[in-house]
């Protein structure tokens, strides 16, 4: 697996028939997918948000951050997309797998309960005082059915 160029498209929706070394952007669904780089043909969707991937568009190339660990795939690939290239990075374990796992967790966690310094209204019933107040943010993505507590 050495390094290589990748190209992108910016897409309304994406391709029932996806062509390896395209990166397809969807701004709309903020989901950018492609074809595992291994080359095993497996389809790898990066939902783009505050808690998964981050997408750069420098006006030439793409850059995506983190990289992309395809831990269920059976190639178990692990690569960055830098500026339109695929870097390679190494293997990981099952328990490095699982720690970056649960802290990923963690970390979605505290940004779906942070204190953003908005609130829920709270309701007139007496059940109201012992509940605590809920994000903003937290509140809007359960209410989309992102995450669900």
């Amino acid at each position: 697996m050495s390094d290589h160029k990748l190209t992108h498209r910016f897409v309304e929706s994406v391709p029932d028939q996806l062509e390896q070394g395209m990166l397809y952007v969807s701004v709309e669904f903020g989901t950018v997918m492609h074809l595992c780089c291994c080359g095993c043909g497996q389809e790898v969707v990066n939902p783009l948000s505050p808690f998964d991937w981050k997408l750069t568009f420098d006006g030439e190339s793409i850059t995506l951050y983190p990289s992309i660990g395809n831990w269920s795939f059976s190639c178990r690939s692990h690569y960055w997309v830098r500026k339109n290239r695929v870097e390679w990075a190494g293997a990981w374990s099952d328990e490095e797998i699982s720690n970056a796992r649960k802290h990923d967790r963690s970390l979605k966690d505290d940004l779906i309960n942070c204190d953003d310094g908005v609130s829920e209204m709270p309701s007139n019933d007496e059940e109201s005082e012992s509940k605590p107040n809920t994000s903003f943010l937290g509140t809007l993505w359960r209410r989309l059915g992102i995450f669900q507590k």
